[in-house]
């Protein structure tokens, strides 16, 4: 019995032992040899855009890192990667982060970025390609390609992480003895060697139901929910998705924009709660996919939800209680930069006058980058520091919660601060604001303090120059939300409150920051709370590197400015004072005081 037991376990070892080199052999068969020439690889930014080893210029290397945001040895090794690029990274060699994890969102990777400090890029996989094309199969795995893109070396950053324990020191530094080699124009002395670490798993497309998704009964719902609110006629959005016929002529690029979680349009880590969080799920974003892999099979019309209603009313805030229009209409050039112009809107404010919402409303949205509205006395000159609301791209109107508003104290008028843009040819535009004055008695007087400071240099082709600014609050106040400004050259943005005992806490991190989708971030009412003296600081990023694909120039060093050319940094936070409590009733067509109620 004995004999048949090891001779069985010997043949289940061989039986096994074959299957391993089997599957061995399979790997080595699909992985690309030493030597070979590896196209111009294809993976997507922190900013969605499709890129490729192109965009990084003549380099007299690359380093591909293979990463994700699970993986407890690769996250070991950012300190050794982050020393490792800033030792190579002016001798020509370019470290890249390459994303391979399925269920990681880019706003992950790149708060991963800040969360280690690291200056490289770090790009996402989003197909496996960058994964098929190396030969590579877990993570941390490293791959070095010289100044003709031909693989050099393809292994571990060295034996110093194991899994299941750590040595006090590397005894194999292979990752620099490769990039050394390569430099010296030298045979990479071990070009390959074997790698701990997480085993990659590429995800394939779910399977199709077997009940094909019909857009009727599951993707009108979701359109509704998350999509409608600016996708409809006359809304904000460049074109409607309402009907089958429009939304099955954008079906390809609104399942791409939904895998990829660009859509609904949310650039906050998802570390941090909002009231007004957009996103899809996991669920939501595969049955986009499977309608429109299906076949945009359209269902039973019957089974649709009613149609949504929309506001008749071109505000966005309703139907204001007061507009004013400005006196002057702006030519502007066909191209070029356009200076600052500033609007004094032909109303005076003979009392004082508290608002609910408020907005902003060019006659020609194309040309108006941002906006900025503040109230100051008649006759002085536009004050910055008395700001009502702006109007920037992918940002909403101004609205205030019951029991809260603004006051424009009598005697002020309101202007604009206009940031124009050239679109190629001639333009106009005229500005419009609307008010609306509060329903219900007034508690609370919003307030808030600007984070910001125009003294910075940012270096030619630095990666992630980091700008900061702190203000203090002077009362015991209850947070409503945040809002961060920067240009081209914005990366990314975190706030911080440091009270003035306990530990600091994040309130909010935009790992990737889009200049083109301005957002305010919003609290639940009366959610957080900070004690007087608490410091409110925000911490910018500036990515002035050539692999920026907004930056107009990485040559030059970049300083405050009101153009898009220079830069600004600003975070602004909005509150009200917990022991304000002033019970005001206001008539709603005035926005005057009528009386303590």
């Amino acid at each position: 019995m004995f004999r048949n037991l090891v001779l069985s376990l010997a043949l289940f070892l061989g039986v096994g032992l074959s299957l391993s080199a089997a599957a061995l052999a399979v790997e080595d068969a699909r992985a690309p040899p030493i030597g070979s020439e590896i196209p111009d690889l294809k993976f997507k930014d922190i900013r969605y855009l499709t890129r490729s080893l192109k965009d990084f210029g003549e380099k007299k290397a690359i380093v591909l890192v293979f990463t994700n945001t699970t993986c407890p040895l690769a996250q070991k090794y950012w300190p050794k990667l982050k020393r490792l690029d800033e030792q190579y990274r002016k001798e020509g060699v370019q470290f890249v982060s390459v994303n391979v994890g399925g269920d990681d969102e880019i706003q992950e990777i790149a708060q991963q970025g800040i969360d280690f400090g690291i200056e490289f890029p770090l790009v996402k996989d989003v197909n496996g390609s960058c994964v098929k094309a190396t030969g590579v199969t877990r993570t941390p795995e490293v791959v070095v390609l010289d100044a003709k893109r031909k693989l050099g070396y393809r292994g571990r950053i060295d034996d110093q992480v194991r899994i299941g324990g750590t040595r006090p020191d590397a005894q194999s530094d292979d990752l620099k003895q490769a990039i050394d080699d390569l430099l010296a124009g030298r045979e990479i002395a071990t070009p390959e060697t074997t790698v701990d670490g997480c085993k990659i798993t590429l995800r394939e497309p779910t399977p199709l139901p077997q009940e094909p998704v019909t857009f009727y009964e599951q993707v009108t719902p979701l359109l509704q929910e998350h999509c409608q609110e600016c996708h409809h006629a006359g809304g904000q959005a460049p074109f409607s998705l309402v009907s089958l016929e429009e939304v099955s002529s954008h079906a390809e690029m609104i399942a791409e924009v939904a895998l990829d979680r660009r859509m609904p349009p949310w650039y906050a880590s998802r570390q941090h709660k909002f009231a007004n969080e957009r996103g899809l799920s996991i669920a939501e974003r595969e049955t986009i996919s499977h309608w429109v892999r299906g076949g945009l099979k359209a269902g039973d019309v019957a089974k649709s939800p009613p149609p949504l209603k929309f506001q008749d009313t071109k505000w966005e805030i309703g139907e204001p209680d007061l507009v004013t229009t400005s006196l002057e209409t702006h030519s502007l050039p066909a191209d070029g930069f356009v200076d600052y112009k500033y609007t004094v809107l032909p109303h005076i404010f003979r009392h004082d006058t508290w608002i609910s919402a408020a907005e902003i409303l060019p006659s020609n949205p194309r040309v108006v980058h941002h906006c900025n509205m503040a109230y100051w006395t008649l006759g002085q000159n536009f004050d910055a520091g008395n700001f009502i609301t702006g109007r920037v791209p992918g940002g909403t109107a101004f609205r205030l919660d019951d029991g809260v508003a603004l006051c424009i104290p009598a005697g002020s008028v309101v202007g604009l601060q206009i940031h124009y843009t050239t679109t190629g040819k001639t333009e106009s535009n005229r500005m419009q604001v609307g008010f609306r004055f509060p329903r219900e008695p007034i508690h609370k007087q919003v307030h808030h303090i600007q984070a910001t400071t125009s003294l910075f240099a940012i270096p030619p082709g630095a990666a992630a120059h980091a700008v900061s600014a702190t203000r203090t609050l002077n009362v015991n106040a209850s947070g409503i939300g945040m809002f961060a400004h920067m240009h081209l050259r914005g990366k990314d943005m975190t706030f911080l409150a440091h009270p003035p005992a306990g530990p600091s806490e994040t309130l909010l991190s935009i790992p990737a920051y889009h200049y083109g989708w301005q957002q305010n971030y919003r609290w639940e009412p009366g959610t957080k709370k900070f004690p007087k003296g608490t410091k409110i600081e925000a911490l910018a990023h500036f990515d002035n590197s050539p692999f920026n694909p907004f930056n107009p120039d990485a040559t030059v060093t970049v300083r405050h400015g009101p153009q898009t050319v220079q830069e600004m940094m600003f975070g602004f936070f909005f509150y009200t004072d917990d022991d304000e409590d002033l019970n005001l009733k206001v008539d709603p067509t005035t926005g005057k005081v009528e009386k303590a109620k």
